[in-house]
């Protein structure tokens, strides 16, 4: 093994930023950060980022396996032959009872592409289950599918980051970077901003400040507000009709939704003032008539039973004012997870192949079959999303094994609370991670494994570049990396070992095998290419140039259109009424990410925010007979959180703000609706009925989650 270089460049564990960084070892053998130039963080890094190194040595640390004879005994620590030997004898005996789709997978939007690949295929081959989806499904899966069905191809940003900071207006739809992604702010400081939020978040207040606009519609009406910023757009004269007519297809259909919707009647619904959406009409679309104005979406517009089509409406926007596909304007998505566009594209959802390929594709199968060596035929086909895969498990018909690889769903999934129950009925539940995390406590056997400055990978951030994340430090004695457990256990299970390599760049060479000729094309993608700095945003097709910029000369459709699609407003899967009249919606916070398994266990980030919390408005706190730092009961027909009131100016009455970065009686996902949409599978995290009440029971720590 390599000693410890005294410096290493790299990128961060967290976002899809990936900002760049050094990791510098003391003379203690400790790492610390510290920022370095790269084209999406500029020499800058947030909190997070520069205690990243921290996560490397928290106190409970696991360096050895833990097993669990039977549901009653506790966690003992053995060794990595009795923990694989075990769980391959466990999968082999369930599969043998109940068939291959008995076991199941679940990975992360943090894992590198070569390690969402290797999950992949051992899903496929080692275990023969079609059962296997990710936590990005709760990500961007929403923006995905829109993209796909107007631009013919998923690519968060097909365009540079860069390029946004030279634009005259930039609309941000629930997004909040300045607390999500503070190093973005760096590239949206020229812009005037529009931000759409039903909070007055950090963002929202650096666009009123610099002379923007903000629209807090109520939770759950995205949808028609974009639908009349549609209408605005046409009345008020900035339709790009050459545009449209010479790029697109579809645009009276979608028009006939948004004729309905004229501001005086969207205000109604949504609470945003009518003159508010033709001002954010007319300065959109004078940047737009510079071309130079964008429009991109975030979480917070995506994360509904009906994010699909609201993301849609945003792009039909977009396309009405003739942005996509041309220099200094566009549409994007703003990617949340570290890998969260990588990691659907080589194999871990449910529905795909490495390379954005269609599971369901008979050439598709063909392809990556003769990469694997297997019969196209051996292949299973597509199973269930995140949530009706984790709704599934113990139940008649479904998976009554899981083996998870970097993700928490029993914090960050709808309904924690029934998601937990399912686990907790399986049969086999197997985590790989770092640290006991939530979901890890509940399990039968936990895999300690390498973390992110331990091991060398590739990630693709959210413009679409692959970069090279570097390992810094060797892991800790006893810890092995994912690829390695996957191999043995795939070998365990009968697979020959040269089919499952633990290199990451031997698996890098063979995922750009299976890539090639597909969407997400990495075949050209090397070691060579890495190293020498190049910007790969992919398609990166071997012997030929990357493409920053896709859609320039035309769209990925057969004739090269992009579609506008009829999109309708519809309410909310749940609206409030006497007992719950209350909307809760979720976000993050800066200083903590997604299911905060790693950020609660950084002292410097846990102090500032140390517990969850209520955002609410005042009015509304005193009515539910509550006061600042009280301690605060929501309840919804799902479950209950305890939750510290913070009071809020600003905060919509009929709304209340939860970050969803905590666990147990604190977890926001006690509260949040399961209701999936129809073609992302995206759970409706952004609106749940709720109740606001003083917390009868005062220790958080002692208060029953559900």
């Amino acid at each position: 093994m390599n000693p410890p270089s005294a410096s290493t460049r790299t990128h961060c564990p967290y976002c899809a930023l990936q900002c760049a960084m050094h990791l510098d070892t003391g003379a203690d053998g400790r790492l610390s950060a510290r920022p370095a130039d790269f084209p999406t963080n500029r020499g800058g890094l947030c909190r997070k980022g520069w205690t990243s190194a921290d996560v490397l040595t928290v106190p409970d640390r696991l360096n050895r396996p833990l097993l669990r004879k039977d549901r009653d005994s506790d966690l003992v620590e053995v060794d990595w032959d009795t923990a694989l030997d075990h769980i391959a004898e466990r999968l082999l005996a369930l599969r043998a009872e109940s068939g291959p789709d008995t076991v199941s997978v679940f990975g992360s939007g943090g894992l590198t592409n070569e390690k969402s690949y290797a999950l992949g295929k051992f899903a496929r081959l080692a275990l023969g289950t079609s059962q296997i989806d990710y936590n990005g499904r709760f990500c961007m899966s929403s923006a995905a599918a829109a993209g796909m069905r107007a631009f013919g191809l998923d690519r968060g940003m097909p365009f540079p980051l860069t390029d946004v900071g030279s634009a005259e207006v930039v609309l941000l739809a629930g997004a909040n970077p300045a607390e999500t992604m503070p190093p973005m702010m760096g590239h949206l400081s020229a812009p005037a901003l529009i931000v759409i939020d039903p909070r007055r978040t950090a963002t929202a207040r650096v666009a009123l400040d610099n002379g923007g606009l903000h629209l807090a519609p109520r939770p759950g009406t995205d949808l028609a507000l974009a639908l009349s910023l549609l209408h605005a757009v046409r009345v008020q004269g900035w339709v790009d009709t050459d545009y449209v007519a010479a790029r697109t297809s579809g645009f009276e259909p979608a028009w006939e939704h948004a004729a309905a919707w004229w501001p005086e009647q969207t205000e109604l619904l949504t609470g945003v003032p009518a003159e508010q959406i033709r001002a954010a009409a007319d300065l959109l679309g004078k940047a737009a008539r510079n071309h130079s104005a964008y429009i991109l979406t975030g979480r917070g517009t995506e994360q509904h039973a009906k994010g699909t089509d609201t993301v849609s409406a945003w792009i039909n926007l977009a396309l009405a004012l003739g942005l996509p596909g041309r220099a200094g304007s566009g549409y994007g998505c703003i990617t949340g997870q570290g890998n969260g566009q990588g990691g659907r594209e080589h194999g871990q959802k449910a529905d795909q192949l490495p390379g954005y390929r269609k599971i369901d594709d008979p050439a598709a199968r063909d392809h990556v079959a003769r990469v694997w060596g297997v019969d196209p035929d051996s292949l299973p086909g597509p199973g269930r999303s995140a949530f009706e895969l984790l709704d599934a498990l113990g139940t008649p018909g479904g998976p009554r094994a899981m083996l998870l690889f970097g993700s928490n769903p029993v914090v960050s999934a709808p309904d924690a609370g029934r998601v937990r129950e399912r686990l907790v009925g399986l049969d086999l539940l197997v985590a790989a991670d770092f640290v006991l995390s939530e979901t890890a406590a509940l399990a039968d056997v936990v895999l300690p494994v390498a973390q992110w400055a331990e091991e060398s990978g590739t990630m693709t951030n959210l413009e679409g570049r692959v970069l090279r994340r570097r390992r810094a430090i060797p892991p800790p004695e006893g810890v092995r990396t994912d690829l390695e457990v996957l191999s043995a256990l795939a070998v365990r299970l009968g697979q020959p070992a040269e089919r499952f390599p633990t290199e990451p760049d031997t698996v890098l060479a063979e995922l750009g095998a299976a890539s090639a000729g597909g969407a997400a094309d990495y075949s050209g993608v090397t070691p060579e290419r890495l190293a020498a700095g190049e910007a790969l945003h992919w398609p990166v097709r071997a012997g030929q140039e990357p493409t920053p910029r896709l859609f320039l000369d035309s769209f990925a459709h057969p004739d090269g259109r992009a579609r506008f699609t009829a999109v309708a407003h519809r309410p909310a899967a749940e609206e409030p009424d006497t007992e719950f009249p209350l909307i809760a919606t979720t976000g993050r916070l800066m200083g903590h990410y997604q299911s905060g398994a790693q950020t609660r266990r950084v002292p410097e980030l846990n102090s500032a925010e140390p517990e969850v919390y209520v955002e609410v408005h005042p009015d509304t706190a005193a009515r539910a007979g509550l006061a600042a730092g009280d301690l605060a009961r929501l309840t919804s027909r799902r479950g209950h959180t305890s939750a510290r009131v913070r009071l809020e100016p600003t905060a919509r009455l009929d709304t209340v703000f939860m970050p969803f970065h905590y666990a147990g009686a604190q977890a926001a996902n006690n509260l949040t609706h399961p209701a999936l949409d129809p073609t992302s599978r995206m759970p409706e995290f952004k609106v749940s009925a709720v109740r606001l009440e003083p917390e009868p029971d005062h220790d958080p720590a002692t208060a029953a989650g559900r």
